[in-house]
């Protein structure tokens, strides 16, 4: 009975396997097939080339919008993932009168749509002049997120306080048991939100399509876009260059996955175990 449900678990494991990866083997496959055999649903193409991989560097500047997303979004990680470590530490370290509203007021925000406030921050970023740029992609990260704080607060009060007593006996501050730590100790939860942000901020088509206006400042997702519109005038849709451009954008977060896929699973399972 026992090998009878480890048979069945198994096999519901490889199906939902399939049915997750088989869209990206549809794509890769995608892009090294002609126009005319794109959606012949093969997975090994019939007709094999190349040119695809040459041709998308040459319809659009791909390497400049690799280069900004990467910058927007290493930003977004970094910023995101020190501010909201600061003010989880905060809420699950300090007693003060009043913590327990504040961060239930911190929570409620997760429940505001982020259609509300579309408007009022871009006229924000407008009247600062920053439309246009960069920085509304990431900038907004400095303040933390509802969501990564509760991740981290988590994380945090499961932590032991005898370590931060003590260390607080030997003269250390609150900064630097914040830093020589907590975190240390808090690593897989701050890979977590990394790699979460991270994936988040490679992926965002929302906001560059608000603040950005010029080509030479498309992120990957932006781009994208364009190139769909580009190739889509006159009924003619290359999408083996579409499909070609997401198949480059999409390694480095498989990548970085498996590069960090011990501390995430690590920091998911353990998360989830604290109370």
């Amino acid at each position: 009975m026992k090998r009878a449900g480890r048979i069945l678990t198994w096999a519901a494991l490889g199906v939902l396997t399939v049915a997750f990866i088989y869209p990206f083997v549809w794509l890769l496959s995608a892009s090294f097939k002609p126009r005319g055999e794109v959606f012949d649903h093969r997975l090994i193409p019939e007709t094999f080339i190349l040119d695809n991989y040459v041709k998308v560097w040459q319809e659009a500047p791909l390497a400049l919008w690799m280069v900004n997303t990467l910058l927007v979004t290493v930003l977004a990680a970094v910023t995101v993932t020190i501010t909201s470590a600061m003010v989880a530490w905060g809420f699950a370290y300090f007693r003060f009168p009043g913590r327990g509203a504040l961060f239930g007021l911190l929570l409620a925000t997760m429940m505001l749509p982020g259609v509300v406030t579309m408007i009022p921050v871009f006229l924000i970023w407008n009247s600062l002049g920053m439309v246009g740029t960069l920085t509304p992609l990431w900038a907004q990260n400095l303040f933390g997120s509802a969501f990564y704080i509760f991740l981290l607060r988590q994380f945090f009060m499961g932590l032991p306080r005898e370590p931060f007593e003590a260390a607080k006996l030997d003269g250390a501050n609150n900064w630097k048991i914040f830093t020589r730590i907590a975190l240390p100790l808090c690593r897989p939860a701050v890979v977590v939100t990394l790699l979460f942000e991270f994936q988040a901020a490679w992926t965002d088509l929302m906001r560059p399509l608000i603040y950005l206006r010029d080509s030479s400042t498309f992120t990957v997702p932006r781009g994208l876009k364009a190139l769909l519109d580009q190739f889509g005038f006159g009924g003619e849709w290359h999408w083996e260059i579409v499909m070609t451009a997401s198949v480059i954008t999409t390694i480095p977060m498989i990548i970085l996955f498996f590069l960090g896929q011990k501390h995430f699973l690590r920091g998911i399972a353990t998360t989830g175990s604290k109370e």
